[in-house]
């Protein structure tokens, strides 16, 4: 896959910000509801932890996956997606009553996991709306502008689509063991769309800032799809068996391969890089876990879960949308100190989640807990930080 032409930094010094525009651009609406949900969403977490909440027909692990995948990392993809395919495009992204619409569904698809006595029909069919009619929007700009490359971006939509689907038919009775399936399946494809953007974005960011230039070996590239898919693909098929260890250990060192091709110790002076590589370190971690589990480290397992998770998703997430968000209002790349310190908490939330349950099994609940705040503590630094910046016009002017 080509890489999208790099993004011209702004040095624009910000001028004062007047007026609201929320739906100007999609990463405004997703990215600041990611940011709120992620809050909420582990707030309720530890309540159900600690006993305080019914979810009824729901089992708290499934509830907790599911909206964290189909509600948070949606968002944060959703609001990436619709304001980077007007880049690669330069065709016109929905904004103003399209995309409050789009968004809109999407606060109902979670309304229906947090008011009680909903149909779980109607969960079913509006939660199972959003993905297919985003894969769509993002579709037809993509066909039209005739960028084979960007066409994995609405397969993968789809492929969490399915993976919805098999959450929604254990909930409503129509199967009896596919929630879990589901779960991984959508964990993977979300995997899948870091990897791919990642590896657009990131060495691209790096080098536009430092003036580096980043390595990428040939075979490295041409195997990391490969090894990636297959990978995964075999871990939903074997879990535990040789051929998936293999395959993850593979991926792994392709990953760890690729991502020592990017490193530079300049990046470690820009808070905005080093972020977005740690991420991207998860994600081989992970890998490397998952080798291990499908090796029958049975402690492993839940370890890959939560690197792919916890690190990948967790990181990349934040990271991504502290930086686009600052982008994409015409404000210089330069974070407010605190969301450092944001940055250095929500991978601490992920080294706790990762570590524990392999090293000291018997805090694992207590571990849980201190993730969950810490995390929380992340996200809602990012949530008063950027709140500001994505319900007001661009600083320089510009439309979106």
């Amino acid at each position: 896959m080509s890489p999208s032409p790099p993004r011209i930094e702004t040095t624009r010094k910000p001028s004062p910000a007047a007026g609201y525009t929320l739906f100007a651009l999609g990463f405004r609406p997703f990215f600041l509801a990611a940011g709120i949900y992620a809050v909420l969403l582990m707030g309720l977490w530890l309540a159900v932890l600690q006993g305080g909440i019914d979810l009824g027909a729901w089992r708290p692990s499934i509830w907790h996956g599911h909206e964290m995948l189909f509600g948070f990392a949606v968002a944060v993809i959703a609001g990436f997606l619709l304001t980077a395919a007007q880049n690669w495009t330069g065709l016109a992204m929905p904004s103003g009553r399209p995309l409050a619409a789009l968004f809109l569904l999407w606060l109902a698809g979670r309304a229906g996991f947090l008011i009680p006595g909903l149909p779980p029909g109607l969960i079913a069919v509006v939660d199972l709306s959003f993905l297919p009619l985003l894969a769509l929007a993002l579709a037809l700009p993509i066909h039209k502008a005739k960028q084979l490359h960007n066409y994995p971006f609405p397969v993968l939509l789809l492929a969490l689509t399915a993976a919805n689907a098999l959450v929604h038919l254990e909930a409503l009775g129509w199967t009896r063991a596919s929630a879990s399936l589901g779960l991984y399946l959508a964990t993977y494809a979300v995997v899948m769309i870091m990897v791919v953007m990642g590896g657009r974005v990131i060495p691209s960011f790096t080098d536009n800032k430092l003036g580096t230039r980043a390595r990428r070996w040939n075979l490295i590239e041409r195997l990391l799809p490969a090894a990636t898919l297959g990978a995964l693909l075999a871990a939903l098929i074997a879990p535990v068996s040789p051929v998936t260890a293999l395959l993850a250990a593979i991926a792994a060192a392709a990953h760890a391969i690729r991502l020592a091709g990017w490193y530079t110790r300049k990046f470690w002076a820009v808070p905005l890089l080093w972020i977005l590589h740690l991420g991207y370190a998860w994600i081989a971690l992970g890998f490397a876990l998952l080798a291990l589990s499908a090796a029958g480290v049975g402690a492993a397992a839940v370890s890959a879960l939560h690197a792919f998770t916890a690190g990948g998703i967790g990181v990349l997430t934040l990271g991504m949308m502290a930086r686009v968000s600052l982008g994409h209002t015409g404000r210089l790349l330069e974070p407010a100190p605190v969301m450092t310190l944001a940055f250095v908490v929500v991978n601490l939330a992920a080294l706790i989640r990762v570590l524990l349950p392999l090293l000291f099994p018997a805090a694992y609940a207590h571990g849980m807990a201190a993730a969950g705040l810490v995390w929380v503590a992340a996200f809602g630094v990012f949530v008063a930080v950027y709140a500001p910046m994505l319900l007001r016009p661009r600083v320089d002017g510009k439309p979106g």
